[in-house]
């Protein structure tokens, strides 16, 4: 019996890390909003790897903190170790990885939301959405509420009509063990919203007293802990090490002798899987050359036994799971506390979506997270935060917020979706970004904390310690342009103690440091009177001195990029009447529906000489309205 329940500013369906961040802009901005989770033991779950960040992933969640999200600060408090990666290779590509321990992250963001002002959390599994007129009007649950509201956001994760896969064995069920969602589905078909099918996977947990860690290779966080929230300086804290070790050609025996068991290679998986994290069988038969793969043996928090086994993803039976895990020096006599497997979920087809992450056909309707087709925790998390501003800024009858690609790597996840579209759960990589040399992991807030502050969502706390952090870096920037080192002796003889060729003439210390040999702390002794500044100002002076040439460059490149981004296409413009367009290009237009000549010349199937046709008839279009606004003017109409 359906009943009305109380009504809502925003509706957000699914509490994991896309529907945290979304409702927590959107309370945050003064919307009154509901959050539904199937259980709310499921609220920002870690049902894979128990991990935040990793190569261009960090990136994401800084720029979830820099615009005022949670990620950042709850892996601060939850995290167990601390890496940063790539810091053999640029700046560009140094991105942050921390182990989490599972249960204190999640315990904390759900306690984060219950605090939340504005924000009301319940478990209730929505079952169906109310649309009228093409647009939103409120949720019905299987409990019979009925929730009016103005604006709903689709957070489904992994759980609609989801299908665990374990060899022959398979069974209706969300991840973790928790239920499925299997009558939203349903409804959005009706709704005329197109979905697919994907899959993902995931390892074995083992028990730590079943592991010999002398027969690995140990792998310690951080000596110097570097935070993931701009609004934490320093962390020290006690980490726990993780383990490196190896499969080996015993291993690829058993998954070969049993790949005819595997529902990956026996046609009983129907979903498309990520093929940036294939499972271990699929390396194995992928690579038959490799004798070997690594594997990470991952803690999944201090207070518990288990171990996540990093790189052994799998839906091959149970039995033969443990066979083969036995072959790993190590594990010869291990455990396995939860077994690997695939699940199978139904996803919609992202290019549905504006880049407000709204849906095109239903005025009201977001979308966030893995139900876009995207995998990992991260990339859910920087679009919860985007539909969630979004739907606030709808709302307060706003201008939306739409990060381009050369704003943020948010910005180039969410286009690549909705312009591109993916056949594959989408991953994040640094390669994806064509500006990645300014959108770094360490400027993220001089990028986005100022967007986050016009749009709401920024807290004035955190606010003034962006510009404090932005003027101190300025500061020291003038400075160290204004200090000139002169030729006198122990300049020379201290430049040629580091291998570093002597001064003619006198240089600055701005000059100096762009020297390939050299930076600002290799230069401190020449500094006499360098001020005392936090790690992360000095971090980011020493960036810009050293890579200036690069980023004007790539500033320049931008530029060019915005000009096209800058000339807006007509809501209702009629590709059937642009001359010169070619059928596939018509058919693309008309489907993806661009905002700007800069989105268009992304889609595939639109070439750039498409892309002339629609700058021509742009100019056409402008100046037949400037003669009829003319003739207006000029009482001819």
């Amino acid at each position: 019996m359906k009943y009305i329940a109380e009504e809502f500013d925003v509706i957000v369906i699914g509490a994991g890390h896309a529907g945290c961040e979304a409702s927590l802009a959107s309370s945050r901005m003064g919307c009154k909003t509901l959050v539904l989770a199937m259980n709310l033991d499921s609220v920002a779950l870690m049902p894979c790897n128990p991990n935040i960040g990793g190569t261009s992933k960090g990136h994401l969640v800084r720029e979830i903190d820099a615009l005022g999200g949670e990620m950042g600060i709850n892996i601060d408090h939850s995290f167990i170790q601390s890496r940063m990666l790539n810091t053999s290779k640029g700046p560009a590509v140094h991105s942050l990885r921390a182990q989490a321990d599972k249960k204190k992250y999640q315990f904390r963001m759900k306690h984060i939301l219950e605090k939340q002002k504005n924000l009301h959390l319940r478990q209730l599994e929505a079952v169906s959405i109310d649309v009228e007129d093409g647009k939103v009007k409120g949720v019905l649950t299987k409990n019979g509420a009925y929730f009016p509201c103005k604006v709903i956001i689709l957070a489904n994760g992994t759980y609609l009509k989801g299908r665990v896969i374990i060899g022959d064995v398979d069974y209706s069920s969300g991840p973790n063990g928790l239920f499925p969602a299997n009558e939203l589905s349903e409804c959005l078909k009706n709704l005329g919203i197109e979905l697919r099918r994907f899959k993902t996977g995931t390892p074995a947990r083992v028990n730590r007293r079943t592991v010999d860690f002398s027969k690995m290779i140990e792998q310690p966080g951080d000596p110097n802990v570097v935070p993931f929230s701009f609004m934490h300086e320093n962390i020290e804290r006690e980490q726990v090490s993780c383990y490196l070790t190896y499969t080996n050609e015993e291993t690829h025996k058993v998954i070969r002798d049993n790949i005819h068991r595997s529902p990956m290679y026996n046609g009983s998986i129907e979903g498309v899987g990520p093929r940036y994290c294939p499972s271990i069988e699929d390396k194995v038969m992928r690579f038959p050359e490799k004798t070997q793969h690594q594997v990470f043996i991952e803690p999944e928090g201090e207070d518990t036994e288990e171990l996540y086994v990093q790189g052994m993803s799998t839906s091959l039976p149970e039995d033969v799971q443990l066979k083969m895990l036995r072959t790993i020096p190590g594990l010869e006599n291990v455990e396995i506390m939860r077994t690997g497997y695939a699940i199978e979920y139904d996803c919609l087809n992202p290019t549905q979506l504006k880049p407000t992450l709204e849906l095109k056909s239903i005025e009201g309707l977001f979308s966030c997270g893995q139900i876009n087709g995207s995998s990992g925790y991260e990339e859910a998390a920087a679009q919860g935060i985007i539909a969630g501003i979004n739907a606030a800024l709808k709302i307060q009858n706003k201008e939306p917020l739409i990060l381009s690609r050369s704003d943020a790597y948010i910005g180039v996840l969410i286009d690549d979706l909705v312009t591109k579209g993916t056949q594959e759960p989408y991953r994040m990589m640094t390669s994806r970004s064509e500006y990645r040399l300014i959108l770094r992991q360490d400027n993220a807030d001089l990028r986005l904390t100022e967007i986050g502050y016009k749009v709401g969502l920024v807290s004035e706390e955190r606010y003034n310690s962006y510009l404090y952090r932005k003027q101190a870096i300025e500061n020291e920037l003038q400075r160290i342009k204004s200090v000139q080192i002169t030729n006198k002796k122990e300049v020379n003889e201290f430049l040629s103690s580091i291998n570093s060729s002597e001064l003619k003439k006198p240089v600055s210390l701005y000059e100096l440091i762009k020297r390939p040999e050299l930076d600002y702390f290799i230069v401190e002794p020449l500094d006499v009177d360098r001020p005392n500044l936090r790690k992360d100002i000095q971090d980011q002076v020493n960036i810009i001195s050293k890579y200036e040439g690069y980023i004007e460059k790539q500033l320049d490149q931008v530029e060019q990029f915005k000009k096209f981004e800058k000339k807006l296409l007509p809501e209702d413009i009629n590709y059937d009447q642009v001359y010169g367009l070619r059928i596939e290009a018509r058919q693309k237009l008309k489907l993806i529906k661009p905002i700007s000549i800069g989105q268009a010349s992304r889609i595939s199937g639109v070439s750039p000489a498409d892309i002339s046709v629609l700058l021509i008839f742009l100019e056409q279009s402008y100046a037949k309205q400037k003669q009829k606004d003319g003739d207006k003017n000029n009482g001819v109409l």
